[in-house]
């Protein structure tokens, strides 16, 4: 996939499950890590601080992203660092308005100016060169058509840094795996003067982070990758018209006025599963802990477990999800001829199928054909690893379908008939 992914990791192959989170540490933090791999996600996602690591201009420390890189190594895990945020050592203070309480704040400018792009840019490279061998996926900035970018959004600023970028990366790092823009939400209009700049010759993938009103399900989703594939094959020089989309960064906040912890489970574990429907071949969960213990602050509670480490129900769904897909890829949608039900058919190498199936609607039962007319070998496990009670009738499959996913193992040789 156009360079991305380079080592054995699941991103390389598509229609597989490859579950990622976003931390918010670099060195520690051990047992955060422990428990991230022991739920099977496969990449951690991490803020690559500029200004935290060249304190003194073209001098570069990278020792705590050492020791974060050799344990995410440790432990099966691959990183995606986020290239972002700007230096005082190259750009001036500037106010902006905060958009969400309207207040006044104070920042470092973002890169806009000729040295300091320049600076990010060969900053960018340096670091692609240190940990040329580890197979990291760069991300350049994080969410540059909001208040990331300062003092305001400027869709023109933010290209010529990324084109900088990944020109200087390159040019150290040949085959680097290098992905952007990581839009809030799938932004149209800033992604199309993007890509109108030829900015797709020099990246890997296209990343964004599909956020949208909690009444919207992660199934939702479906409509703007397809509108955003059209996007991209319309810009994208010859062959890389069918460049990788990375959902890089999306959750649902189980704050006061967010959904709640169940509804979180089922969405974690379904916007994982209706993302592989749609070809992404990594889907970044936000967030990996709760940032705090406000019941009411939403960026206190996008988090898998409390900010003490206590699993959340997202925690053991995803990990059920995360075992129950290991080794498989999606072969096909199973068409039961309601748009709100899915049952998606997995197989791995050994021939091996599987049903992950839920609905968006409310829980009800359907019937699925067959070519047996015995429950015998089949098994089933609910979203949270519960053994689930085959029921059959005269070769016909009932499954109870709801919000949260179940998985369903077929015998050996058994054949599923489209209805």
């Amino acid at each position: 996939m156009y360079g991305l992914g380079n080592s054995n990791k699941p991103l390389g192959t598509p229609n597989r499950v490859c579950a990622g989170v976003n931390i918010h540490f670099v060195t520690g933090h051990e047992n955060d890590l422990d428990m991230i791999a022991e739920a099977g996600f496969k990449y951690v996602r991490m803020d690559f601080i500029w200004s935290s690591t060249e304190r003194e201009k073209g001098v570069y420390d990278w020792s705590g992203y050492d020791e974060l890189t050799s344990n995410l190594e440790k432990r099966g895990l691959g990183a995606l660092y986020i290239l972002d945020y700007s230096n005082s050592l190259y750009e001036e203070t500037v106010e902006s308005i905060n958009p969400i309480n309207g207040k006044v704040r104070k920042n470092v400018a973002s890169p806009q100016h000729p040295e300091s792009v320049k600076a990010f840019a060969r900053w960018s490279a340096a670091a692609a060169e240190h940990f040329r061998d580890k197979n990291i996926i760069w991300e350049i900035w994080n969410e540059p058509n909001i208040f990331f970018w300062s003092p305001k959004p400027d869709v023109k600023q933010y290209t010529t840094l990324a084109i900088a970028t990944a020109k200087a990366i390159r040019e150290k790092v040949p085959d680097a795996s290098i992905i952007g823009p990581a839009t809030s939400e799938v932004a149209q209009s800033f992604l199309e003067s993007f890509f109108s700049s030829g900015v797709l010759s020099y990246l890997d993938a296209v990343s964004v982070h599909p956020y949208r009103n909690y009444s919207k399900s992660p199934e939702t989703a479906a409509t703007d990758y397809r509108e955003l594939r059209e996007l991209i094959e319309r810009y994208a020089p010859v062959g890389k018209k069918e460049m990788p989309i990375i959902s890089s960064e999306w959750g649902y906040s189980t704050h006061t006025e967010g959904v709640s912890i169940q509804t979180q489970a089922e969405y974690i574990v379904r916007m994982q599963l209706s993302n592989c429907l749609n070809n992404i071949p990594l889907s970044i969960w936000y967030d990996w802990m709760n940032d705090g213990k406000d019941p009411g602050e939403r960026e206190h509670n996008f988090g898998t477990v409390t900010n003490d480490l206590k699993p959340k129900p997202g925690y053991q769904a995803v990990q059920v999800m995360n075992h129950q897909m290991e080794g498989y890829q999606l072969t096909r949608r199973i068409d039961v001829s309601n748009d709100n039900d899915y049952l998606l058919l997995f197989r791995n190498d050994n021939n091996d199928y599987r049903i992950s199936s839920w609905t968006t609607e409310e829980p009800h039962t359907i019937t699925v054909e067959t070519d047996v007319s015995t429950k015998k070998s089949f098994s089933a496990v609910d979203g949270y690893g519960n053994t689930l009670e085959i029921k059959m009738n005269d070769g016909r499959l009932l499954i109870n379908l709801a919000g949260m996913p179940q998985y369903i193992t077929l015998p050996k040789g058994v054949t599923i008939r489209e209805q």
